[in-house]
């Protein structure tokens, strides 16, 4: 590849079409809704919107014509400009993860889009094509894994075949995990807010307020119409959480080969990620209440690319949220050899429950204080303000306690595992050689009685920091001896 192309002509039709969708509401309310109007603002407001209408398309088939790319065994080189040209180079060292996307536009057109995120800071630091020939993203793609062994007139399809029948892999779910994760997820709970939508544009057309009242007496006396009823709307609820799940969830693989791990999900609109292994930061697992007590859990891996396509931010280096906890142990290990995950952890000393209870809730002081100004009646009880105050006390409290029993931690050997959360629980896992910074801190408090906090820096978009608060001060002493070590294990990416 050592001509710069343009890019492929549909992203013309794409981005007109994106420029379409952004202008409707605009272009109906000047010309449709008020159309028979005539007033200065509105005059001068279609001409605007005339005009920049068609700058814009003008600027779509301009940057089509002066944006281009090119590929040489090192770095993506990419050209902008006419008369003031500007040139990128991002070398594919720095590349993290690779992500796909087909929307129903691309599935019409038989094309995809592609984009690579990179470790560097600057806004520009992806590399982006948001239309692409399936061949070309291929080869692109297999370029950046073999620069030196590419032949650009070529698609090589027979290295693309290998290394898609050397893939393991390791998860597609089932009937059983789509029905869990329909409940797990809440999913069926989404149609509660189209119901209300519906009946509100019911409302405008007849009197819904009226007819529901008319209904709810003629049934009132009839038990089994009742049951009936009931019994259709949970199984309509059941339905739509199902279907639902399954548009976003049914087709989900997780794979990998010997260098890389790829997630693939979406029936309708399919986005793909992959990731180089020695590229992954870290690994979060998290459970919320509801996925505690069904003994699920969600695995996300943590790089230093961020996920954005388009417009749209894509959780896609997620493993499946809803893994059986030992399936997502077992996981881990089948994916990432080099990483361990161990369930023999340290819980926090007593005296860090009564630091926790005991230090001063800034929520509870100003929301007591602003009740008790006010003390507003609520359902009709006048000194409801201190009922409220003691809830909120009570709330906080549990909420804390909760977090001191949740909490744990342990070095591993060369890993560091914090565990956090009081309602929502996140397990952090990580090498030495990936954390970038350590720091460990002390209040007065903790000073005292002999507690520290310690924290941890992780490259990613944003910046990952993870930390435990008041832990011994002698694992803090430790942590910093266990982290000096690291210098020694580094490599120069």
């Amino acid at each position: 590849m050592n001509e710069a192309k343009r890019y492929h002509p549909l992203i013309i039709v794409y981005r007109i079409f994106k420029l379409l969708r952004n202008s409707f509401i605009f272009a109906f309310y000047l010309f449709v809704i008020k159309w028979g109007a005539e007033s200065t603002f509105l005059t001068y407001g279609r001409l605007l919107f005339i005009l920049l209408f068609g700058f814009s398309i003008v600027f779509i088939i301009y940057n089509w014509f002066t944006n281009t790319y090119k590929l040489d065994n090192a770095s993506f080189h990419i050209y902008k400009g006419l008369f003031t040209k500007t040139k990128r180079t991002i070398p594919f060292s720095k590349i993290q993860n690779v992500s796909r996307h087909i929307s129903t536009f691309h599935l019409t057109f038989n094309v995809t889009s592609i984009t690579f995120e990179t470790s560097m800071a600057d806004k520009d630091a992806s590399v982006s094509f948001p239309v692409i020939s399936q061949e070309e993203a291929n080869r692109i793609d297999d370029h950046i894994a073999n620069p030196k062994s590419f032949d650009s007139n070529v698609v090589n399809t027979a290295q693309t075949d290998l290394a898609n029948d050397s893939r393991t892999i390791h998860f597609t779910p089932t009937k059983k995990d789509i029905i869990r994760a329909s409940f797990t997820s809440l999913s069926f709970l989404a149609v509660i807010p189209i119901m209300i939508s519906l009946y509100f544009k019911i409302d405008r057309m007849i009197d819904a307020d009226r007819t529901a009242e008319r209904l709810i007496s003629s049934m009132k006396d009839s038990w089994l119409v009742v049951s009936i009823l009931t019994v259709v709307t949970i199984a309509a609820f059941v339905l739509f959480g199902i279907v639902r799940t399954v548009v976003k969830y049914g087709k989900y693989e997780i794979s990998s080969d010997s260098e890389r791990i790829h997630i693939v999900k979406g029936h309708i609109n399919e986005t793909s990620f992959s990731i180089l292994k020695s590229k992954v930061q870290a690994i979060e697992i998290k459970q919320s209440p509801i996925k505690r007590l069904a003994g699920i859990a969600e695995v996300k891996l943590t790089s230093a690319g961020s996920l954005d396509i388009g417009e749209d931010t894509l959780e896609v280096n997620s493993l499946y949220p809803f893994l059986p906890v030992q399936r997502a142990y077992d996981m881990i290990s089948e994916i990432l050899p080099s990483y361990e995950v161990t369930s023999d952890m340290n819980r926090l000393p007593k005296k860090s429950f009564w630091v926790r209870m005991l230090k001063p809730s800034w929520l509870w002081i100003i929301s007591t204080t602003v009740l008790f100004y006010f003390k507003p009646s609520v359902l009709n009880v006048e000194q409801a303000w201190w009922i409220i105050s003691i809830s909120l006390c009570i709330i906080i409290g549990a909420a804390r306690w909760l977090d001191y029993f949740h909490t744990q931690y342990t070095l591993n050997n060369q890993f560091i595992q914090l565990k956090t959360g009081s309602l929502t629980t996140t397990l952090f896992v990580s090498k030495r050689d990936k954390i970038i910074e350590v720091a460990t801190t002390q209040n007065v408090y903790q000073k005292r009685i002999g507690l520290s906090s310690v924290k941890t820096i992780n490259r990613a978009k944003p910046v990952k920091h993870k930390g435990v608060h008041d832990v011994p001060i002698e694992l803090a002493d430790s942590f910093y001896s266990w982290y000096m070590r690291r210098y020694q294990e580094t490599k120069v990416e």
